[in-house]
């Protein structure tokens, strides 16, 4: 990654803004979310409505953690499966606010699979991985079309990395007594259980 790119992006997050950056399927809206102002930013640029949760990147099982209540079921899933295309709901922690989860006591969490993802969130910590468009639009796959849905101002660094277009990520909700598949992905949901069986 180009750590001039890298540097701005940082200084973007610790004021509050907003910045576009690589997933390993999409490019995300990113914000610091321990910052109500940053998140709520957020959810006026993509015309999204308070009541939608957004979902949340981190770079490592530590900071999941600090955000999120990791039982045994989870902690197999997270060994075998992240970093990779896959979405936990779990039980939230009083650390982050329910802004960000639209007021639910849930938090969608993902690891992404994608290097410049990882190094960004190693270096900053946990940021908002809501999808970079304009709610109900497409999402494009590339940053000159990202720019296009966007005013000038709403975003202040977009860290490119080309063509983007991958499948979706899984998304398990490990809150209840049995994990319930929300959404199918990547990773299939029976590698999932198997692993909770077998891990």
């Amino acid at each position: 990654m180009d750590k001039q790119v890298l540097s701005k992006a940082i200084s973007a997050l610790k004021s509050g803004d907003i910045i576009v950056y690589p997933t390993d399927n999409l490019y995300g809206l990113g914000a610091d979310v321990f910052n109500d102002n940053a998140v709520k930013k957020v959810f006026k640029v993509k015309n999204r409505p308070f009541n939608l949760p957004i979902s949340v990147a981190v770079s490592c099982i530590e900071d999941l953690k600090k955000i999120a209540f990791v039982n045994d079921k989870a902690k197999k899933i997270i060994d075998m499966f992240l970093p990779g295309r896959l979405t936990l709901i779990l039980k939230k922690k009083k650390t982050i606010s329910s802004l960000v989860t639209g007021s639910l006591d849930n938090i969608a969490i993902r690891i992404p699979d994608n290097v410049f993802a990882i190094e960004l969130l190693s270096t900053f910590g946990p940021l908002t991985c809501t999808s970079a468009n304009i709610h109900g639009k497409d999402t494009p796959t590339v940053i000159s079309d990202i720019r296009m849905q966007f005013k000038q101002s709403d975003i202040s660094v977009y860290m490119d990395y080309g063509k983007l277009n991958g499948k979706p990520s899984t998304i398990v909700d490990l809150t209840g007594k049995k994990p319930n598949l929300i959404r199918k992905g990547v990773i299939d949901f029976e590698d999932i259980l198997d692993a909770i069986k077998n891990g």
